[in-house]
């Protein structure tokens, strides 16, 4: 079984078991499993795999065209979709798989196709039933654009299933050689998105890892952080110079403005495309907190490996192509490195609360979460119930031990933020101080969890 995508197979095989034909939208951004999903799903049933070119509608269909006369299904240089659906369905009369990849390239470049598949799948002339898997890592034109492209043909879809990234546990799961700190700084470069763990190594140290295999000229990963921006966007001059000055600790709409001299209009269409495609985030404080004590709304890489390239790659290029990567990991990565993994950590500890309600073992089952963005320190995690029990986390990677003084500091900011902290989990990396150990046991609200117990 593909591990971590028992749902989405489970989703599939429910479709696939109806008795009539059907199609489904599968998308989700590039390497996140999409592929492996549906090799896993089609491994014990008949299927077909097309991938779409970025083409002129012509040239799809030769291109198109040429495979199935590879494969024996067809004779003609240029034939139409519903010559193509019916060659590929065949005379089995069994019911049958097609996987069109990358679908948004023709239906860009074609007007009728979705019509056309529509047709095809209603058709008492069709040989067999089929479930069409229409796959796509263009997230931003599915969520956004497809609707108005197709029109009505968008009801005749049986559902459609967004690929999400896997949790912090996944990759545990995943890299079992690694100890739990290094599963969290390879969490913090790769994020959830399995297609990218593949490139790392964990018989290798995770800074063993980022020169071999992310820093040298001749991996994969030394151009992908680059690749993932560039592959749906253009005007790069544009969002490059967006991500840096994000990348650079310019959160605010305004910070960005005084970096790079681009108007505020500017800026905000350029974040609003990037938002679109996942690969930053607008964070806004908990709406129950106190406002006057927050920041209105800070900007944030959320793509992890997008992140981690324009934090640590992209600014220092030239270094990059100068030094070995051992001493470039030593210069640019490593003074940093903690405060980097320390953001991500509190991911960590955000998904492990979600697990533990999920499974109801905390003291209430909280309904809404998030955090408080403050102009004077932060909460890491509040969350509520319907009834206004709230409980909040503080998340500590960099310091080597969680004190008595970060628990009055998680007060504190509560109390600024006019929340009442029913419940304090405080995590760490590392250990407690014998004061806070004590509170712990004659404060039955207060839980500490280091990161080996998670």
């Amino acid at each position: 079984m593909l591990s971590g995508r028992i749902s989405e197979l489970e989703y599939l095989n429910q479709n696939y078991d109806r008795k009539d034909s059907q199609a489904l939208v599968i998308y989700g951004q590039k390497h996140i499993g999409k592929t492996a999903l549906t090799k896993e799903f089609v491994e014990d049933k008949p299927s077909y795999y097309y991938l779409a070119k970025p083409c002129s509608e012509r040239e799809q269909v030769y291109q198109w065209g040429l495979q199935l006369k590879a494969e024996g299904l067809a004779e003609t240089d240029f034939p139409d979709f519903p010559d193509i659906f019916q060659s590929i369905c065949g005379n089995s009369g069994s019911k049958k798989v097609i996987i069109i990849d990358e679908f948004q390239n023709i239906v860009k470049a074609n007007g009728t196709f979705m019509q056309d598949l529509v047709h095809f799948l209603h058709s008492e002339e069709k040989r067999c039933n089929v479930t069409v898997l229409l796959c796509s890592s263009a997230v931003g034109w599915i969520e956004n654009s497809m609707i108005d492209k197709i029109g009505d043909i968008a009801y005749e879809l049986s559902g459609l299933l967004k690929i999400r990234e896997l949790s912090f546990i996944d990759i545990v799961h995943r890299f079992p050689n690694f100890r739990i700190e290094e599963c969290v700084e390879a969490y913090a470069i790769l994020g959830g998105i399995p297609g990218l763990w593949n490139q790392f190594d964990d018989r290798l140290t995770i800074r063993q890892n980022i020169c071999k295999n992310v820093l040298n000229p001749d991996c994969f990963l030394f151009d992908e952080g680059q690749r993932m921006v560039a592959d749906q966007l253009r005007e790069m001059s544009v969002y490059n110079t967006i991500l840096a000055s994000i990348a650079a600790g310019n959160h605010k709409l305004n910070d960005m403005y005084l970096h790079t001299e681009f108007s505020r209009a500017k800026i905000s269409v350029y974040l609003k495309n990037l938002m679109e495609l996942e690969l930053v985030e607008k964070v806004f404080s908990y709406d129950a907190v106190e406002k006057d004590s927050v920041q209105k709304g800070v900007y944030r890489i959320v793509n992890p490996f997008v992140d981690f390239y324009f934090t640590y790659m992209y600014p220092y290029m030239s270094a990059l192509q100068t030094l070995s990567s051992e001493e470039y990991y030593n210069e640019y990565i490593y003074p940093g490195f903690k405060k980097y993994v320390a953001g991500y950590f509190k991911q960590v500890c955000r998904q492990h609360l979600e697990k533990l309600n999920g499974r109801g073992r905390l003291p209430f089952r909280f309904v809404s979460s998030g955090e408080w963005v403050g102009k004077e320190g932060n909460i890491d995690v509040i969350a509520q119930d319907a009834e206004g029990k709230t409980l909040v986390a503080l998340c500590n990677w960099e310091k080597p031990m969680m004190t008595y003084e970060d628990y009055e500091w998680v007060l504190t900011c509560a109390k600024k933020a006019r929340i009442n902290a029913d419940y304090i989990y405080l995590y760490t990396a590392s250990g407690f101080d014998e004061k806070l150990n004590l509170e712990a046991k004659v404060k039955s609200n207060l839980k500490l969890i280091q990161i080996s117990d998670m």
